[in-house]
């Protein structure tokens, strides 16, 4: 694949990232077995088609997705690529969740081991995955602040927080991005934390942009989840809300076949339109998926197309939370 992706500036302080950047998430597990050999694939496709900012996190699949990153980029230089790496989960070893620590001396152990699964001697964008209820902004944000200044991690980001944390954490250093979930159907971030992203200089990464493949061809048929799958346990995928939220599926579909173009290309150009500082993250687990969304970069919608897109999935007829009500509990995004 030849490299076609442009780039943008991540934010007024971040660093120059590709229009679209690969989330490495689904390759450990989060939604269902996959396969080691097509997740390199995927990775090498993504940097091949021009792509440089990697997400990841060091609790997905308890180490096991930096792991795989390490090994794909065995094949392809350091510097070709930004690794973008969520911190502070706590797991237990059943797979379970036990809340957040991003307590400054909890972060650097979290960096180093980070480091050393990724094999690299920095960070290029580091963040907590969450806000952690016992540990103030400023604390964290001092902490990462100094691993900055050691080189260590060379942007600080953040993810899932609010407006006003947002503004405290910038007043202790710059913030290269907020990573946080915006799609068609999850409009939440418009009303406030977009707004005050845009005030401050801070870039937008944007997950969910398929809304874990709702906003896409694959589930139009119907699904069924394995227990290990994320959606198994979401409220948009289970029973009524998932027949509801289909048939705006299917009214994008319609759009979509007009244009000639998958109904998650549709949704990845939607994002896209919404301006140059915010970055979709698409988490491909397959060559042919990351193709099919490095296309959605060449459509282009005029105003009176993106009306019509609104009009026929309006983001507040989406049925169920974007994730179960105990994890909602946990975003500063949704206070």
């Amino acid at each position: 694949m030849t490299k076609n992706l442009s780039t943008v500036q991540l934010g007024t302080t971040g660093p120059v990232v590709s229009r679209i950047g690969l989330g490495a998430m689904g390759m450990s597990g989060m939604y269902g077995a996959s396969d080691e050999a097509t997740s390199i694939a995927t990775v090498h496709a993504a940097i091949d088609s021009g792509a440089n900012l990697i997400d990841t996190g060091d609790f997905y699949g308890m180490g096991h997705n930096e792991a795989l990153i390490r090994q794909a980029l065995t094949e392809r230089k350091r510097e070709d690529v930004l690794l973008s790496v969520k911190y502070g989960a706590l797991r237990g070893p059943g797979g379970e969740f036990g809340g957040v620590d991003t307590r400054p001396a909890a972060t650097r152990n979290f960096l180093a081991y980070s480091m050393q699964r990724l094999g690299t001697d920095y960070i290029d964008i580091y963040r907590p995955a969450r806000l952690d209820p016992n540990v103030p902004i400023e604390e964290t944000v001092g902490g990462l602040a100094e691993l900055v200044q050691a080189g260590y991690i060379r942007h600080i980001g953040l993810s899932e927080v609010g407006a006003e944390t947002l503004r405290r954490a910038a007043a202790v250093h710059p913030i290269a991005d907020l990573q946080i979930e915006y799609a068609l159907i999850t409009r939440g971030i418009e009303k406030e934390i977009l707004p005050a992203a845009r005030e401050l200089g801070i870039g937008i990464t944007a997950y969910g942009v398929l809304s874990r493949g709702l906003l896409s061809d694959s589930l139009r048929g119907g699904a069924q989840f394995a227990p290990s799958d994320f959606r198994a346990h979401s409220p948009r995928f289970q029973g009524e809300n998932l027949t509801a939220n289909l048939r705006l599926v299917e009214a994008l579909a319609e759009i979509a076949a007009a244009h000639q173009v998958s109904v998650a290309q549709l949704a990845i150009a939607w994002v896209l339109s919404r301006g140059d500082d915010i970055v979709p993250i698409i988490g491909a687990r397959r060559p042919e998926r990351w193709t099919e969304a490095v296309a959605a970069v060449d459509i282009q919608l005029s105003e009176a197309e993106l009306a019509a897109i609104e009009a026929a999935v309006p983001a507040d007829q989406v049925a169920g939370g974007r994730y179960a009500e105990a994890q909602m509990a946990m975003l500063d995004s949704e206070r």
